[in-house]
């Protein structure tokens, strides 16, 4: 299955960039970045030269021994088989966060050879650079790819509702023929997650049984890069950490307590941990702010926030909850206090507004999921895990800050009204489209 994934205009215009630069993809552990490179270069170049440096160590030798951009290319050609041609040629480093001195040579590159196209990958890449090795700031550009979003599960599972969503111009409620489809389009994708691998095997292979074990065998991938990578006296604490996520979002108050992951636990003890897990890209980590002034990170308040998983289907998986829920009305989104559909909007939010989302609270009066900042503009987010759509913490919130815009994700249908815009969680790709068109 070819799922058409939103990145991929991205990495076009890339290629056709004239200041082009070595490229950097970063993203967790089994979220396509090998898949959409080498579909990238099959798609838009004549060959494709791919070297992992974790299954082939050996390379790294090619790196160590010299800084001369034209022996490297050479010695690669060699173990690729055949010439690397410029601008003909992808060549792809992937897992290159395993030999910094690769990582470092795409500075040579970028200065020596910009003619040829290099792209490196990795996930674990955040936590390589977090050690403070060194870096060629400046010389390569940046990508991250995120799970699949649901806009892009819909593209492959229906292309007719796909299409639908696509051709909205204006804000008014959905026919009933395409909204109850596209909610159960929705708790099809809180199965699967955007996994590319679990989204194939649901879609393509229609096999829940391979779903769940898919996802199961992602969250022991994770594991085992605790033991791998971690350092040995971090491994126990990132086990406990990770294994707490669902127990510390199932409370009314999600907020992150220590002593949720093991009894008499302190901040101190496990904050190189769960760097560690922000690093790698498994986990995100959303502060609580006093206020909601310009730029928002300046009001963090470092004490207190809420952690979510990268995918709403490792959530589920890791919580236990079984796909047959998808039988059960909208359980599914609301299965411990509307955690799975915090974490689905989460997971989109970040992956198409810059900064990362912060939440409010008034006291022990009110509490807002999330806010963003566009442009100038900080808009307070309600995630509501059904038709329940009362909110008396938007409604505090807007007398005391006076928003110019309110958005409320449920499953009511779209609708403006009174300066709240409610976005059926289906729509969340269409956020910044629906803020527009309002």
């Amino acid at each position: 299955m070819d799922i058409k994934r939103a990145i991929q205009r991205k990495l076009l215009r890339w290629k056709q960039s004239p200041e082009r630069k070595p490229l950097i993809l970063q993203g967790a552990r089994q979220v396509g970045k090998t898949w959409l490179l080498k579909h990238f270069g099959t798609s838009e170049f004549d060959n494709v030269a791919y070297f992992n440096f974790e299954e082939q160590p050996d390379l790294k030798q090619f790196f160590e021994n010299t800084k001369d951009v034209r022996r490297i290319l050479q010695n690669l050609s060699l173990v690729h088989g055949q010439p690397i041609v410029p601008q003909r040629t992808l060549i792809i480093f992937d897992e290159i966060q395993e030999c910094n001195d690769a990582l470092n040579a795409l500075k040579y590159f970028s200065e020596n050879a910009p003619e040829y196209a290099v792209a490196g990958a990795g996930s674990l890449l955040g936590v390589s650079m977090s050690k403070g090795n060194s870096f060629p700031v400046g010389k390569v550009d940046f990508l991250h790819l995120n799970p699949v979003c649901f806009a892009e599960f819909l593209s492959a599972a229906d292309p007719e509702l796909f299409s639908f969503l696509e051709s909205i111009d204006r804000i008014e409620p959905l026919p009933d023929i395409f909204f109850h489809p596209l909610v159960d389009k929705l708790k099809m994708f809180f199965i699967s997650g955007g996994m590319p691998e679990a989204v194939v095997a649901l879609l393509e292979k229609q096999n829940i049984e391979r779903t769940q074990q898919v996802l199961q065998n992602v969250l022991n991938a994770y594991a085992l890069d605790f033991s791998k990578h971690a350092e040995k006296k971090e491994i126990p604490k990132l086990n406990y950490l990770w294994s707490s996520i669902p127990s510390q979002l199932a409370r009314d108050n999600k907020k992150f307590l220590y002593q949720a992951v093991k009894p008499g636990a302190r901040s101190r003890e496990y904050e190189d941990a769960l760097l560690w897990l922000s690093h790698a890209g498994l986990v995100h980590r959303i502060f609580r702010i006093s206020k909601p002034g310009l730029p928002l990170s300046a009001y963090d308040d470092l004490s207190a926030f809420k952690l979510y998983l990268l995918d709403v289907g490792l959530l589920r998986r890791l919580s236990f909850l079984d796909p047959i829920a998808i039988r059960e009305g909208n359980r599914l989104f609301t299965e411990f206090k509307g955690a799975l559909s915090e974490n689905y909007i989460l997971q989109h939010l970040i992956a198409h507004f810059e900064g990362i989302p912060r939440y409010w609270t008034s006291g022990n009066q009110a509490e807002v999921d999330f806010l963003i900042q566009i442009k100038n503009d900080i808009i307070p987010i309600e995630v509501k895990s059904d038709e329940s759509i009362h909110s008396k913490s938007l409604t505090l919130y807007n007398g005391l800050y006076h928003p110019p815009l309110r958005i409320r994700y449920s499953l009511k249908n779209l609708k403006k009204d009174d300066g709240l815009l409610n976005i059926p969680l289906f729509m969340v790709d269409y956020t910044e489209k629906l803020l527009r068109l309002s």
